[in-house]
C-alpha cells in the first residue's frame, strides 16, 4: 500500500533533550494507528510533526509523498485533517456549527468574505449529519457541551476529504457517555473503505476505537512497539512503557488495562 507517513530516524530536541528520539515509522494508506504513551511521551510532538506544523532537528519526515523542509506546508497541509484542543481554541466561539465545518474548505476558522459553492453547503450539511450533528447546525460553537465539540472538531477534519486524517485525544475531558457516543462514530469511520489513513493520539487503553488497526508505544521519545495492536498491545509491552506492572483485557475489539496486583 501507498505510505503516507514515513519518519526515518527522526529527533526532536528541545534544550538538548531529545522529546522524539531517532524514530522509525511509517503509515500506509490502508491503516488505522493508535499512538499510546504516559505523559512527555512524545504523542503529541509526533503528531505535529505529521500535520506539518513542526520540523525534526535531524532525520526525514515524509508526508503524503512530500518531504517536510522541502515543500510548501501551505500547500500539503490542506490535504491533511487535523483535530485537537489547542484548534478549537481558534474557533470563534459566536460561529455557527455549520460556518466552523464550512470554512474548512478555506482553511480559515471564521466566516468572512468567502464565497462558498452549493455544493460546499451540501457537503457541510452532509458531514454534520454523518457525525450525528446536522441538529446543531445554526448554533454557535461556544455554547456546545465539551463532546459536540469534538465532534464538530473532527467534522472540520474531514470535510476537505484529507489524505490523512490526525485526532489529537479526541475522547479527552468527555464523560462516559459522550466518550462511548464518539468512540462508536470514530470507530464506523475507521471501518469504511473510502476512510483515510488516520493516526490517533490518546493516553488511555480503553479509548481505542473498534477498526484501528495498529499501535505505536512510547516511552520517552522512544518507540517501545509497534504494529498490528493484537500483536503490540500486551501486557508486557504496556509494562514497560508506563513503568509498572500492568494487565490487559479486551472484549470485543475494545480494550482495557489495570495495575496488576
Amino acid at each position: 500500500m501507498p505510505q503516507v507517513l514515513d519518519f526515518s530516524d527522526v529527533v526532536v530536541r528541545r534544550n538538548a533533550k531529545d522529546i522524539v528520539s531517532h524514530l522509525d515509522w511509517r503509515v500506509d494508506d490502508d491503516q488505522r494507528w493508535v499512538v499510546l504513551g504516559a505523559n512527555g511521551a512524545g504523542k503529541t510532538t509526533i503528531l505535529q510533526l505529521a500535520a506539518s506544523l513542526d520540523h525534526p532537528t535531524s532525520g526525514v519526515v515524509t508526508i503524503l509523498g512530500e518531504r517536510l523542509g522541502r515543500t510548501d506546508v501551505f500547500e500539503l497541509r490542506p490535504r491533511i485533517g487535523f483535530a485537537s484542543s489547542a484548534m478549537a481554541k481558534r474557533i470563534p466561539a459566536e460561529e455557527t456549527v455549520l460556518n466552523v465545518v464550512l470554512t474548512a474548505a478555506y482553511s480559515v476558522m471564521g466566516r468572512w468574505n468567502e464565497e462558498y459553492d452549493r455544493i460546499d453547503e451540501r457537503r457541510a450539511l452532509r458531514v454534520l449529519a454523518e457525525w450525528k450533528l446536522e441538529h446543531l447546525a445554526d448554533r454557535t460553537f461556544g455554547t456546545l457541551s465539551d463532546g459536540e465539540q469534538k465532534r464538530v472538531q473532527i467534522a472540520r477534519a474531514v470535510m476537505t476529504d484529507p489524505e490523512l486524517l490526525l485526532l489529537d485525544e479526541p475522547t479527552a475531558s468527555l464523560d462516559l457517555g459522550a466518550r462511548e457516543e464518539l468512540l462508536e462514530l470514530l470507530g464506523g469511520y475507521a471501518q469504511a473503505p473510502t476512510t483515510p489513513a488516520m493516526v490517533m493520539v490518546t493516553h488511555h487503553v480503553e479509548e481505542i476505537p473498534v477498526g484501528f488497526t495498529h499501535l505505536l508505544l512510547l516511552r520517552a521519545g522512544a518507540v517501545v512497539a509497534a504494529g498490528p495492536i493484537p500483536e503490540t498491545l500486551t501486557a508486557e509491552n504496556l509494562s514497560e512503557a508506563f513503568g509498572i506492572p500492568i494487565t490487559v483485557s479486551e472484549d470485543g475489539g475494545r480494550y482495557a488495562a489495570r495495575a496488576a496486583r
